[in-house]
């Protein structure tokens, strides 16, 4: 069996002879095996990575084994897991068994017997029907109207949402392209009073600039070259409903000056009219740049800030909540074969190790096209393999790849360049990781010291993770 077919088995057992002898059991067996000494420590690790296996004992020095049986059921439903214990009975394994676990050993027991469950738990593993029910199951435990996410990044947004959409205040959503800015804004509005009225969407920076006070506050015919009639404005679409303002970074001052004063005043007044128009309107605006530092630079209205920003909500990175990519990939799959007419498919455990080792620039938007990617190229196959994920998340190190050195005429300082290519090389490392240094030094080959006496060397400071 090759490396890289080899079962992944995660053991948890806080006492040391065990623990050992079960990894070396199982290593020799054809698994590949790595190990948690107590249930913090299993956690960390389950949320990392996506096991084949787990062996959890039922006592843990600072965790009940059924809880991290929960917690990594949770994570992802295909895991097979078996509960160990030197002081179960019936119950026990009766409870084990019902809560996800495929087997229950009582201490001693024989390593082979061990082996042999898990591998055929492992190879018997069918993502059908039942897994498709248990994925339903944790995007309605985990969702907040169409968002899905478990990890604690997203139960502090599902929180604040809670919190605020039954309320008209004004909301200010941050967050890189991609994160779901958008449906974030609409989730709001269909769980608020004014769910049955206009949720109106306006992205500021894909109308040119010319136009966008006649889109936002409307025209009268002849305001302008081109105005053969009157236009309602995206206030008065919106009146009683919710208007969400994408990309508003990309106002000019004088449109920032035009939109606060609408907002003050709670009317607005048609381009080419000056008769007044009040309105009645939930405000949501967004931006994937940080508007606190535009308005120290002076590029955008400290006062318009502090009028949008009554409730920040920040969306994390897809790479900062790394937990919810199986989740979410998984219903991408089940979106595209939908919307093509397709039978279900299944992602396979190495594609989902493959998904959450990549970086995710574009985030969820590019995550669900590289689902669809997939989908579309597995043709009659059941299972998503590796092999139909696209070529940049396949094959990682190439995006890792710094641009060639231009060598001008008068030569180059040597020690220079290099530190510097060197520097660059570990920064985006960290940026792929999420800062931890124990992965980034992994996929630069290197020890974890030597990755830590580089920083120190080339004075390379952020908060990373161990």
């Amino acid at each position: 069996m090759s490396e890289r077919a080899r079962p992944s088995v995660l053991v948890v057992e806080d006492e040391p002879n065990l623990r050992q002898v079960i990894v070396e059991g199982l290593e020799a067996d054809g698994f590949a095996v790595a190990q948690a000494l107590d249930g913090a420590d299993a956690i960390d690790r389950l949320r990392g990575y996506a096991y084949d296996g787990l062996v959890i004992d039922l006592r843990l020095p600072d965790a009940n084994g059924m809880d991290v049986l929960d917690e990594a059921l949770t994570l992802f439903p295909a895991i097979r897991a078996v509960v160990i214990t030197g002081f179960g009975g019936v119950n026990e394994a009766v409870t084990a068994i019902k809560r996800g676990a495929i087997d229950f050993l009582i201490k001693p027991f024989q390593l082979a017997q061990l082996s042999r469950v898990l591998r055929a738990g492992i190879e018997q593993r069918q993502l059908r029907q039942e897994n498709a029910e248990l994925r339903a199951q944790l995007q309605n435990r985990f969702r907040f109207d169409n968002i899905i996410g478990c990890s604690a990044p997203m139960r502090a947004v599902f929180s604040t949402l809670e919190l605020v959409a039954p309320m008209n205040s004004t909301i200010l959503i941050e967050g890189e392209t991609g994160t779901g800015k958008e449906l974030i804004a609409r989730t709001i509005h269909h769980n608020s009073p004014r769910h049955d009225q206009h949720f109106v969407a306006f992205n500021a920076a894909a109308i040119p600039e010319g136009l966008v006070e006649a889109e936002l506050f409307g025209h009268v015919k002849g305001a302008f070259t081109g105005a053969v009639q009157a236009r309602v404005g995206r206030f008065e679409l919106a009146h009683k409903g919710t208007l969400f303002i994408d990309e508003v970074a990309s106002m000019s001052l004088p449109l920032q000056a035009k939109l606060l004063r609408a907002l003050q005043e709670r009317q607005i007044e048609r381009v080419g009219e000056s008769k007044s128009v009040k309105f009645d309107i939930r405000i949501i605006a967004a931006s994937n740049v940080d508007l606190k530092k535009m308005v120290k630079e002076g590029t955008f209205r400290e006062d318009l800030f502090y009028r949008l920003n009554v409730v920040p909500v920040r969306l994390p990175s897809l790479r900062a909540r790394g937990e919810d990519i199986p989740l979410l990939a998984q219903y991408f799959v089940k979106k595209s074969c939908e919307n093509n007419n397709l039978p279900a498919r299944s992602l396979s455990q190495e594609a989902v190790r493959a998904l959450m080792a990549y970086s995710w620039p574009g985030n969820i938007r590019q995550l669900e096209n590289a689902m669809e990617h997939a989908v579309a190229i597995s043709g009659a196959t059941r299972d998503i393999t590796v092999a139909m994920l696209p070529q940049d998340i396949r094959d990682p190190a190439e995006s890792l790849m710094v641009a060639p050195v231009a060598i001008p005429d008068e030569g180059i300082n040597f020690v220079s360049v290099v530190s510097q290519l060197e520097r660059e090389l570990i920064l985006r490392c960290l940026e792929k990781t999420g800062g931890n240094k124990r992965q980034a030094a992994k996929l630069l080959h290197l020890s974890r010291t030597t990755l830590i006496d580089k920083l120190q060397r080339l004075k390379v400071h952020g908060d990373f993770a161990a």
